[in-house]
């Protein structure tokens, strides 16, 4: 009897060992498949086309320098001894923004838009939601550009910002997705 007993007991322990591991593994595995998707979904399309447009404003820049070296959207007409983009270099910021700019804003749009569960924070940070208004304005204001009604210069966009935030979620989530992947079994 006592010998029946114990190997019942053992059983049992045995059975809900590997049945708490089971939950774990499957825990496990449920927060590799989200922070997956994080990656696969939001984080690296983001910061792909976010760096996608901080490197094609660089490049912009360097192709069209201004004489003081201050970039074209630093020069507001209210302030003194500023000079303001002439009609030339907005023809050409026009070009740029037509063919890279605006259509990887409307997809970084579309990515906050369809993908914002799968955020690290609880909330859309404020830094997502300039990103997303200021990509709206400049999709208000270019047919504006084209038939020479614009309201607005355009602004400085927060591209080292935006770039700095994405890039250390990208990162954050990565180094979480080795360890994980680096203790599975």
């Amino acid at each position: 009897m006592t010998s029946a007993l114990i190997t019942l007991c053992v059983a049992l322990t045995g059975y809900f060992a590997t049945y708490l591991n089971g939950l774990r593994l499957s825990q496990r595995e449920r927060g590799l498949e989200r922070l997956n998707r994080q990656l696969a979904e939001l984080y690296g399309p983001l910061l792909a086309l976010v760096e996608a447009n901080h490197g094609a404003y660089r490049m912009f820049s360097r192709l069209h320098p201004r004489d003081d070296g201050r970039s074209l959207f630093q020069h507001h007409p209210d302030r003194p001894g500023d000079q303001p983009p002439t009609d030339e270099e907005l023809a050409e910021w026009r070009t740029w923004t037509e063919a890279i700019i605006l259509p990887n804003q409307r997809a970084m749009r579309q990515i906050l838009t369809t993908k914002a569960d799968l955020l690290v924070e609880p909330e859309m940070p404020g830094l997502l939601m300039e990103l997303y208004v200021f990509s709206a304005i400049d999709e208000i204001e270019l047919p504006r550009w084209v038939t020479g009604t614009r309201t607005q210069l355009p602004q400085e966009y927060p591209a080292g910002a935006a770039t700095r935030y994405v890039r250390a979620r990208f990162d954050e989530l990565k180094r979480k997705q080795t360890r994980l992947l680096g203790s599975r079994g």
